[in-house]
């Protein structure tokens, strides 16, 4: 699976904020889980990353299908954009 970091291109200052995301410097595995997998140990990172929010509007507006970003699921995530129509 990817680490979140290495989805960045180069400078971009559009994804500056993954450098200083708390999933980089964890385990990848934990934020693509298999199907039916514990997210837990995941959205714990989340919550006190610093950059939650970038994340999450970053998955949002990409429509990322699967992890967990902004520690939310992909699930999540879908019912969150339902909401906001």
């Amino acid at each position: 699976m990817p680490n979140l970091l290495e989805l960045a291109d180069g400078g971009d200052a559009e994804l500056s904020w993954q450098e200083r995301a708390l999933c980089a410097q964890t385990d990848p595995e934990a934020f693509f889980p298999e199907k039916g997998g514990s997210t837990r140990e995941a959205k714990k990172v989340c919550v006190s990353c610093e950059v939650r929010s970038e994340c999450l509007e970053y998955a949002l507006a990409h429509d990322e299908r699967f992890g967990i970003w902004g520690g939310l699921s992909e699930r999540e995530r879908r019912r969150l954009k339902k909401q906001a129509v």
